[in-house]
């Protein structure tokens, strides 16, 4: 499975970091302010898109118009608003030796994510320094459209300069799984949220995992096989 792959891309969000529990209960206060009902398991389910274009999507079900991108832009300050107001989300158990062990097999990591936020891409660079390839991360700010079309992670393989023949993409979202199926990459998914398995299997990943290490596992005997 690892024969020919050069790059990994790792969405953010409940891959690297476990904070899509903070994200849910964000989305949803922040949608009632406006008189939007949005559960969590929505916000899992919406997982990977840009704020904007879910917002667009769940306000316009509910108030059957159109949400001009000024007026989702807003909406999307306040729901950042509610998300600043949790602790600083703590790295999912793995991802590090998850990753170190992808660059010991020869592989580039990048990232590609839903968010525009700086502060978090210069975490990343800070939690991830030595793993992570500086010069390939994708985020909202890089592309038109975002997950689940293929744009974010044809862009990451851009940004490195390789193939989706070559390319390894990890998620936890059944958008983000789309989103890496389309561009033609190898998914693998690593249920870390509330959603079943067979969600993400629907949505297409190649491989299903409960954890980092299970993933791992299933690369390296793959890989020794």
């Amino acid at each position: 499975m690892l024969q020919g792959k050069r790059l990994a891309l790792f969405d953010m969000d409940g891959v690297l970091y476990n904070s899509m529990p903070y994200h849910a209960i964000a989305w949803k206060k922040s949608m009632e302010a406006y008189g939007i009902d949005m559960t969590e398991q929505e916000a899992y389910m919406y997982e990977g898109m840009r704020g904007v274009e879910t917002i667009k999507i769940v306000a316009g079900r509910q108030w059957k118009r159109d949400i001009p991108d000024e007026e989702a832009q807003q909406m999307y300050r306040k729901k950042s608003e509610e998300y600043a107001k949790f602790p600083t989300a703590s790295l999912i158990e793995g991802v590090k030796e998850f990753q170190q062990f992808l660059v010991e097999m020869g592989l580039k990591v990048g990232i590609v994510t839903g968010s525009g936020q700086m502060s978090l891409i210069n975490r990343i660079l800070h939690d991830f320094e030595g793993l992570v390839s500086p010069d390939i991360i994708v985020t909202a700010n890089d592309v038109s459209h975002g997950k689940p079309l293929p744009d974010p992670y044809i862009k990451g393989m851009e940004k490195g300069g390789f193939s989706p023949e070559e390319t390894i993409v990890i998620e936890n979202a059944p958008l983000g799984v789309q989103a890496g199926k389309a561009a033609g990459c190898f998914v693998i998914a690593v249920n870390t949220g509330p959603l079943s398995d067979e969600i993400l299997k629907d949505s297409g990943a190649d491989i299903v995992c409960s954890d980092m290490t299970q993933a791992r596992n299933a690369l390296l005997s793959q890989h020794n096989y």
